[in-house]
């Protein structure tokens, strides 16, 4: 579904600057820190050309920016599906574009606009305000065929995908006066809790309206007519889901016990939870009534609380818009930095790929897959960091025997945006790890850094993933911009709503 050195000089002609390879250079290894203004002045390029991608994506009649698009940005090679994500990550990255003066302010808001008006015709699911999964961004058609291979689509609403365009239109609204009227009418319409299940305060991944081939939970949260729910809920808290979550929470349509129904880790007591990555540790607590545990992992000499899968989108996506790690200063603000740390970790000393940075992206050998650490993941399954999924098994106690650790690793695999979410509780290690990608390999191209690079075998996935090219705006707006993304989620109902319950809750960590 998704898809050697170049020290190229890049112009950036919006912004009047003339980056040259020294400068990129300066954040290497060995080398003196990069002075603040020449970081700014990398980090400025990145953005211009990343930037790029955007422009080359989107459909210029509908507004609609595609899934994905080819090295060479040729607008032939777009892709004929988008989603929500996807457009709610056009959306903010054009805020950012405006605010770093890479397109002018009539320029942005015309784009947005004509964006806003497109959403405002979609296909939806009235009772709930949501949009389906996939839509021909050339037409705005609902898909009910998949146009690269012409098999059957079986619309689906997702909790999460709805979340991400939910937070563009919170951006648009707060940053874009001019247009807020018609983003907030898009928004009004959403109702998170469609997808919330009371009984295990959980949300539901989503629903279909038809009822779908495979397992599938008829119901209906809201009352009204049957929607068919997926069989999973979202139930582990560290990952990307909880933006819907939040959403939810912030607008009174999930109830704030809702935060502390997930797990931070399964419980370590009895064999129930023996499947998962390992036995956690920590201590129950409970909050707003709710009998929390609060576990976390241990991995080489650090504590944290996992994700589902150990990738760096599903902890670090969420805090480029809501202000976790200031609201939550004895949970997010220790663990956001430790996830990191145990990134950098597995990549330059376990795993001894000389970078890091392992989140779902591209395959360059073809396809799209979930990389990740798998130690720092609650499925054992896990996503792992190299080609030949090369895992751990810390066992489960008496439950499940530990198996011997790897005694190497194979192709490992690092795509560019996990260095953009760790700029902001890494910042010299992700600008190293960012300059040796393209010091190194064949890793940067018209649109900035491709989606993922093979570091044993130096392939690349020349491709451009709208969602992924999201996150680096989005984190480049916020280290240029002072926090622009952020703005719109520290005020309001999500500071009254939202940030009490990060305030109240302690993390079972040791103190930074």
């Amino acid at each position: 579904m998704r898809s050697i050195p170049r020290l190229t000089v890049a112009t950036v002609a919006c912004v009047g600057l003339l980056v040259s390879s020294s400068t990129v250079a300066a954040a290497a290894p060995g080398a003196d820190p990069a002075s603040a203004a020449d970081r700014r002045t990398v980090l400025r390029q990145y953005a211009a050309d990343t930037w790029r991608s955007f422009t080359a994506m989107v459909d210029p009649r509908t507004g609609l920016v595609a899934d994905n698009i080819g090295g060479d940005l040729d607008p032939a090679d777009r892709s004929a599906y988008t989603s929500p994500t996807n457009v709610g990550s056009y959306l903010w990255s054009t805020v950012v574009a405006r605010e770093l003066r890479l397109i002018p302010a009539g320029e942005a808001r015309a784009r947005v606009s004509r964006t806003l008006d497109t959403l405002a015709r979609l296909e939806i699911h009235k009772p709930s305000g949501m949009y389906y999964n996939w839509y021909d961004p050339a037409t705005g058609a609902k898909l009910t065929t998949w146009p690269v291979d012409g098999s059957p689509v079986h619309p689906f609403l997702s909790s999460v995908d709805n979340g991400w365009l939910a937070t563009a239109l919170v951006i648009v609204k707060d940053q874009v006066p001019e247009l807020a009227r018609p983003a907030d009418a898009l928004l009004r319409r959403m109702d998170f809790g469609y997808y919330y299940n009371p009984a295990e305060r959980q949300i539901r991944g989503g629903f279909w309206v038809a009822a779908p081939p495979g397992c599938s939970t008829p119901g209906n949260y809201r009352g009204g007519a049957e929607v068919y729910y997926t069989c999973h809920h979202y139930g582990a808290f560290n990952t990307e889901p909880r933006i819907a979550s939040y959403l939810g929470i912030a607008a009174g349509q999930i109830p704030p016990e809702h935060y502390f129904g997930t797990f931070r880790t399964f419980a370590p007591e009895g064999c129930d939870w023996a499947w998962s990555e390992q036995r956690a540790v920590g201590e129950w607590r409970t909050y707003l009534g709710v009998r929390t545990f609060e576990g976390a992992y241990r991995y080489r000499g650090m504590q944290l609380v996992p994700t589902w899968g150990g990738s760096m989108f599903e902890a670090l996506m969420v805090p480029l818009f809501v202000p976790e790690d200031k609201w939550g200063k004895r949970s997010w603000a220790r663990n956001h930095p430790t996830y990191v740390q145990a990134q950098i970790e597995h990549g330059m000393r376990e795993a001894g790929y000389g970078y890091w940075g392992f989140s779902p992206s591209n395959n360059p050998a073809g396809g799209y897959r979930e990389y990740g650490v798998d130690a720092i993941g609650m499925d054992a399954a896990g996503y792992t960091s190299d080609q030949e999924r090369t895992g751990v098994d810390y066992g489960y106690g008496e439950c499940r025997p530990a198996q011997p650790l790897p005694t190497e690793y194979g192709q490992g695999v690092v795509t560019p945006h996990a260095s953009f979410l760790a700029l902001r509780y890494a910042e010299d290690e992700a600008l190293r790890n960012l300059a040796n990608l393209r010091r190194d390999f064949d890793a940067y191209g018209p649109g900035g850094f491709y989606d993922a690079i093979n570091v044993s075998t130096g392939q690349a996935s020349e491709r451009y993933l709208s969602l992924d090219q999201g996150m680096i705006m989005a984190a480049l707006g916020n280290a240029l911009a002072h926090d622009v993304l952020r703005e719109p989620f520290s005020t309001g109902d999500m500071v009254r709503r939202v940030a009490p319950l990060m305030r109240m809750e302690e993390f079972y960590l040791p103190a930074r």
